[in-house]
């Protein structure tokens, strides 16, 4: 259910509520808003009656939430969950670009990568130093070798820091690295990372699994937001079908059915999407048209020699044309890059 106070509702109130929530024995999860103050109570005693809040100093009025997933829903939170990225905001206006290489090799390559992303206007920087991959003979990453690869890549561009962590045990390292955590596709169901990174308060990047339905999608980042973490952004980065031409199918249906049923803001991977770069553009295009709050390209100096998804991989020039070509996209819905 939601809690929902009245406008002068006073801290001394708000926080009798908040005690009470725990005094039932469930989780209280406050949201301010510009209007109203809202607190989604969540947790396994389902049988507390609204009447328990209801006559509660400060009240408004208690709406129970039907759906499968609380705080999620924009039944819990009515705008947008914007915030910020290393002072650039996500979920607003502007559309936020992450862009790198799919695996940090070398120190040149993370550099250059960088360096190059950030001229042509993105405002984070990706880059995988632990790689789960579908062969065990596939590049594996450099581990922590990576992680201080990519710190100094930041200090360099001025960028923050996205890049995926593979198991629970290593949320604490990459978490002294990494700006941004991210949950890769294979790792959307992994309860013990999602637990994990929510328990981190980092922003985090959740990748939809490879076979989940929306639904699912939502379940998963209703882990992370379970431990006050409200800094969650959905990653459609496309979904597997029965077509061969592409690596996937990217859902840019999902794109506005995640921004009807949830507040958090939604961006789409097209490089791990379609699996070529000749199709990148286009497919960017389509998601800033459908109502995305950024994307996420794969960009690398020499993609030709790179150990891991080469042929998705955007050259330095390809992607700077990217970005002007989304301009006029991004002005036509009434956004801008």
């Amino acid at each position: 259910m939601v809690i929902v106070m009245k406008k002068q509702a006073t801290e001394r109130q708000l926080s009798r509520v908040l005690a009470r929530v725990e005094e039932v024995g469930m989780q209280p999860h406050l949201s301010r808003g510009k209007v109203r103050t809202i607190i989604g109570v969540v947790g396994d005693n389902n049988d507390q009656s609204p009447d328990t809040f209801e006559s509660l100093e400060g009240v408004e009025r208690v709406v129970p939430l039907l759906g499968p997933f609380k705080l999620a829903s924009r039944d819990f939170k009515k705008e947008n969950t914007c915030f910020s990225i290393d002072g650039a905001k996500i979920g607003e206006k502007k559309i936020i670009m992450i862009a790198g290489p799919c695996a940090v090799e070398s120190k040149d390559q993370i550099l250059q990568a960088a360096l190059a992303v950030k001229k042509a206007g993105a405002v984070a920087l990706r880059g995988g130093a632990f790689k789960p991959r579908t062969s065990p003979y596939s590049f594996q990453g450099l581990g922590e070798d990576g992680l201080k690869l990519l710190a100094e890549a930041r200090d360099v561009a001025g960028l923050a820091v996205v890049t995926e962590v593979v198991a629970p045990e290593q949320v604490p390292l990459v978490s002294q690295y990494a700006d941004v955590l991210q949950i890769g596709a294979r790792n959307m169901q992994n309860f013990a990372l999602l637990h994990a990174v929510g328990e981190s308060h980092k922003p985090v990047v959740l990748k939809r699994g490879l076979m989940s339905t929306i639904d699912e999608f939502l379940h998963a980042a209703e882990y992370i937001l379970s431990h006050q973490n409200p800094r969650v952004i959905l990653c459609e980065r496309g979904i597997r079908t029965f077509e061969t031409h592409t690596r996937n199918t990217v859902d840019i249906n999902a794109i506005p059915v995640l921004k009807s049923l949830s507040h958090l803001p939604v961006i789409v991977d097209p490089s791990h999407g379609t699996g070529k770069r000749e199709y990148v553009a286009a497919v960017s295009r389509a998601a800033i048209a459908a109502g995305a709050d950024g994307l996420m390209i794969e960009v690398h100096p020499d993609p030709e020699k790179a150990l891991s998804d080469g042929a998705q991989s955007l050259r330095p020039e390809e992607f700077q044309q990217l970005m002007d070509d989304l301009r006029p996209v991004a002005e036509a819905v009434g956004r801008y890059m």
